[in-house]
């Protein structure tokens, strides 16, 4: 979207995860979300966040406006070069974690928005990619 550039937020603590949840939030709200569209965006983008600081001590969050077809919506990508996730599927199962987490997690996240993509390399990092249109 024109006039829009992506928004980084760079995550090795738990302020960054605040941080990053309140950005997206000002981006849901500029880009059209409204009510309880803000709320799931910025709970998303906290469950990814918080896994960075848990699992991979040290990533980003680039938030961007995005258009397809005449939609508006926001992308939320999430990368870290930590441990990586040896199981993808296991860990998109609801109940399981590695962390003493009882929060949404990966699979909670995949719930919350329209499309969600995830790569994982041991040893190189993780990439979670999630999108959010404007209903």
């Amino acid at each position: 979207m024109a006039g829009h550039e992506p928004t980084r937020v760079a995550i090795d603590r738990d302020a960054d995860v605040i941080t990053a949840r309140h950005k997206g939030r000002e981006m849901a709200q500029r880009v059209g979300f409204v009510g309880s569209d803000l709320t799931i965006i910025a709970t998303a983008i906290s469950e990814i966040a918080r896994n960075i600081v848990v699992y991979a001590e040290r990533g980003e969050v680039v938030l961007s406006p995005i258009e397809r077809a005449g939609r508006r919506g926001l992308q939320m990508v999430a990368r870290d070069s930590g441990p990586g996730i040896p199981d993808i599927e296991q860990a998109m199962r609801d109940g399981f974690s590695t962390g003493k987490s009882l929060g949404l997690g990966l699979p909670g996240a995949r719930r919350l928005m329209d499309e969600f993509e995830i790569t994982s390399a041991v040893g190189t990092g993780t990439t979670v990619v999630m999108r959010k249109w404007v209903r």
